[in-house]
């Protein structure tokens, strides 16, 4: 005979349950529309009422970001609003910041950031925890860190290694190495992606320098004063370099990470040439995806978090020439395409590659942003 405490344990166990799943993707898989992902349904359903997703700092073209949106559409039906393609990782969780009270498009519901801004957001309270149906499948960690936050604050997508992006008809000779930048022959040609002050990928470069000029993970001050060398050689070009100012000739020399140098040299595809060169010793480091907890739509940003995380979203990213963090898992299950593998830069081309840890990456951070005037001295704009 059943009793009122059983009742009350089965009901105990029914919410919790409930819980579970409403923070891990419950609800069977609705089958995947054609161009589509297959993503647990009741995500699905919700995010057809809630209308929109918004995100921020993604340009179609980072890393084939372009691929994944139309994954996402295909997916739900939904619109997809896209602000502000060129912040920095600072600027994005900044416009959480200043949206918090906004349900309208300019409040975002994903980010995507540098590995430092993983801490810095869940520390800010600017994250809310979901783990994708597949958490279990992301490794603990890539490249000896942590790849994703245990609580599911942030998840780890994809990593690149810094590279030099040349544009060779404009550069005859490319250069090889962080001492060839100073060379009198690249006057006015070496540029940066963004400001080093706010972009964590322009912050980075400024860190790679720093390992070929007397510097370690621990101290980034050489990179800094390289830059200035750089700068005083007059080989410095204090603009924001895009794909459309390499291809002009005004930033013919860029420190990009290597999915979006090699994103450049094809859809350049040849006009003009485009030489993709990695200096050593160089960085590697992992961008991570978070759930704004201020989110105004936040099931289509869990359907976005599960098709990232897909094995279509995993290969999106690789055939923009992201390293995605589930590629060893895909590789054990035979699901990447020869082609694809073909496509990819051998390990041995960036072996010299190493990675800070969030407390050396938050340490160098804030050295450049503090001191990049005082020592370089140069504002970079658009």
């Amino acid at each position: 005979m059943r009793t009122k405490k059983f009742a009350y344990h089965m009901l105990a166990l029914f919410v919790i349950a409930a819980t579970v799943l409403s923070a891990c993707g419950g609800g069977g898989a609705a089958p995947a529309p054609e161009g589509g992902v297959a993503v647990p349904s009741d995500l699905l359903d919700a995010c057809k009422k809630e209308g929109m997703l918004s995100i921020i700092a993604t340009p179609a073209s980072w890393a084939n970001y372009g691929e994944i949106f139309e994954l996402f559409k295909n997916t739900t039906g939904v619109e997809l609003n896209s602000l502000d393609e060129n912040a920095g990782s600072a600027d994005e969780l900044a416009a959480i910041d200043a949206n918090k009270g906004n349900t309208g498009p300019q409040a975002p519901d994903i980010v995507d950031v540098g590995y430092a801004y993983g801490q810095q957001g869940i520390d800010g309270g600017y994250y809310q925890p979901y783990k994708v149906s597949n958490w279990d499948k992301i490794p603990d960690t890539v490249l000896g860190l942590p790849a994703k936050d245990p609580n599911g604050y942030w998840t780890g997508g994809y990593y690149g290694v810094m590279a030099l992006e040349v544009n060779t008809a404009v550069v005859k000779t490319a250069p090889q190495n962080w001492a060839d930048l100073l060379k009198p022959e690249y006057k006015g040609q070496v540029a940066l992606t963004g400001d080093p002050r706010s972009s964590n990928q322009a912050a980075q470069s400024v860190f790679a320098a720093s390992l070929a000029n007397g510097g370690s993970l621990d101290d980034v001050q050489p990179g800094l004063d390289f830059f200035k060398q750089v700068n005083d050689a007059g080989n410095f070009v204090p603009v924001i370099a895009k794909v459309g100012t390499v291809a002009q000739g005004a930033t013919p020399i860029v420190l990009a990470w290597d999915y979006n140098a090699f994103g450049d040299r094809d859809s350049l595809a040849g006009n003009p040439p485009i030489e993709v060169i990695y200096p050593s010793p160089t960085i590697a480091s992992m961008y991570v995806q978070a759930i704004s907890a201020y989110a105004p739509h936040p099931n289509c940003a869990k359907v976005w978090m599960e098709i990232i995380h897909s094995d279509q979203g995993q290969m999106a990213w690789m055939k923009g020439y992201a390293h995605g963090v589930h590629q060893a898992d895909m590789e054990s299950r035979g699901v990447i395409p020869d082609d694809l593998k073909a496509k990819l830069p051998a390990s041995s081309a960036y072996a010299s590659a190493v990675s800070p840890t969030p407390d050396q990456l938050s340490a160098a951070r804030d050295a450049i942003k503090n001191g990049w005037d005082s020592t370089v001295g140069v504002e970079v704009t658009e």
